[in-house]
């Protein structure tokens, strides 16, 4: 049984259906328009039934997602709810929104003249209050925990990362003005706005989850959302180790440098999961101290009660009154901060995080891309010489070399697991060079069911860092860093 089928309608034609008078033999025969197998005059083709062909029925399944049943249908329900209530029905939360859409939604089927099952019915419901007070078709993705990621490549592909792999899905959307008006919903509630002067913008769902869009004529195919979600629950470090990202030496290590206020950077690529490895890492301070995170889309979630969010503002429709990264490192500074943890840095703001932690704002954390932990400190030259003052090189890599204390490198597998690749420690300036050594390094063993099989072992070097742990009575065994470990004089 067809799901949405009219009573005592009849069987109309696909639209997208071939033409009765087109439909010839299969392909491999006579006249089927093969050229491999048509013969030199194929001749007419042979005679059609007059009758028409069956139309397929429609399917109200989340996975074919639009019908014109479903139009009718949430229209009908859309335009009741606003002459009720006097109000746009968007501003409903959704369990009394589901309430007041029931009874319409039953009158708006009836009068629809539609025959569905309990089944068929059920999912048509959860459509339309997807597409009044949720996100419309992609609100199932949203709600499937295993999805941590979902692009939208225009209104016909809709792709989602599952398990670390990317795998595209039944989601189908209307058109262009359908993606846009998910995303003027997405839009609104945080004030920002995205049109033809303005066609970029970053934005967040209520849960933290980060939203890029780009919109034509940058996009050439239309509306393109990127929407990286993020856990309900925060990971913990249990996670993490549970999951193979690192062991539980590092986390042991790691601790007790977040706990001896040393600043810490996380680098690696995109989609490496440096976001979460700072959560982690943020996790472990102290509950007692002042805390400022800023960010470009606010996407932290610090557990600690004292804690000032912070996050930088677009210009407006004039192109006025942008606020960057680089104001609130600024801004911050005059705030008492006991830490300061930047979501992430890109330009110039590098510097003024570089001088916050050369006075005294230690126990500072950041991200920043890149490819290998030496590739973190070159890139963090670059951004400083971004901010436009003329410094000599040697300058720069003296405040590096003063400020940062630890590299935390995260890379996204092969497999698409995210593992911690190195812990390496920046110690001080010989000539021209920045010197470093490596604590912690991931040693790759093979390939086995499709996965990496691997561990993060340390290299039997000791940290020079200890030291600075005493005051702190941070203590760690031998052990740890595999055997008695040597110290670089």
């Amino acid at each position: 049984m067809g799901l949405f089928k009219r009573t005592g309608a009849k069987p109309k034609t696909s639209s997208n259906g071939p033409s009765p008078r087109k439909t010839g033999p299969a392909p491999g025969q006579p006249g089927s328009g093969d050229p491999a197998s048509a013969p030199p005059d194929p001749g007419p083709s042979p005679p059609t039934s007059s009758r028409r062909p069956r139309e397929k029925p429609l399917r109200g399944s989340l996975d074919s997602n639009i019908s014109a049943a479903f139009v009718v249908v949430k229209d009908k329900v859309q335009q009741e709810l606003i002459e009720d209530l006097d109000q746009n029905p968007t501003t409903l939360d959704l369990e009394n929104g589901r309430t007041l859409i029931e009874p319409i939604f039953a009158r708006a089927v009836t009068a629809a003249g539609l025959v569905l099952s309990r089944t068929e019915r059920q999912k048509l419901f959860e459509m339309v209050v997807a597409e009044i007070l949720g996100y419309g078709p992609i609100q199932p993705l949203l709600n499937d925990d295993s999805v941590s990621e979902i692009m939208v490549n225009g209104p016909q592909k809709v792709y989602a990362e599952r398990g670390g792999r990317l795998v595209l899905t039944d989601v189908r959307f209307q058109d262009n003005h359908h993606v846009m008006r998910v995303v003027e919903r997405i839009l609104a509630p945080l004030g920002r706005r995205v049109d033809e002067s303005s066609p970029m913008v970053d934005a967040r769902l209520p849960d933290g989850s980060r939203v890029n869009v780009i919109i034509p004529p940058l996009a050439i195919d239309g509306p393109t959302v990127t929407i990286r979600k993020f856990s309900k629950r925060p990971l913990a470090v249990e996670d993490l180790i549970r999951f193979g990202s690192f062991t539980e030496e590092f986390a042991q290590f790691i601790k007790a440098c977040v706990v001896s206020r040393l600043n810490i950077l996380v680098s690696g690529g995109t989609g490496s999961g440096k976001t979460t490895m700072l959560n982690v890492l943020s996790s472990f301070i102290p509950g007692d101290e002042r805390i400022v995170t800023i960010e470009d889309s606010a996407e932290l979630q610090l557990r600690q009660e004292h804690v000032v969010r912070l996050e930088t503002r677009p210009p407006n429709i004039e192109g006025k009154g942008a606020i960057t990264i680089r104001d609130l490192v600024i801004n911050s500074l005059r705030m008492r901060p006991d830490r300061i943890v930047v979501g992430e840095c890109r330009g110039g703001e590098a510097l003024d995080m570089l001088q916050a932690m050369n006075t005294g704002h230690d126990g500072s954390m950041s991200t920043l891309h890149s490819n290998s932990p030496r590739d973190t400190l070159s890139r963090l030259e670059t951004m400083v010489l971004m901010a436009g003052m003329d410094l000599p090189l040697r300058a720069i890599r003296q405040q590096i070399a003063s400020a940062i204390d630890m590299v935390v490198h995260v890379e996204r597998l092969r497999d698409g697991s995210r593992r911690v690749i190195y812990c390496t420690e920046v110690l001080h300036m010989e000539g021209e060079t920045i010197l470093t050594q490596d604590i912690f390094h991931f040693v790759e063993e093979g390939f086995q069911e499709g996965r990496i099989v691997g561990q993060l072992r340390p290299t039997g070097i000791r940290p020079k860092v200890l030291e600075r742990m005493k005051p702190d009575q941070v203590e760690l065994p031998p052990h740890l860093f595999g055997g008695l470990g040597t110290s670089r004089p």
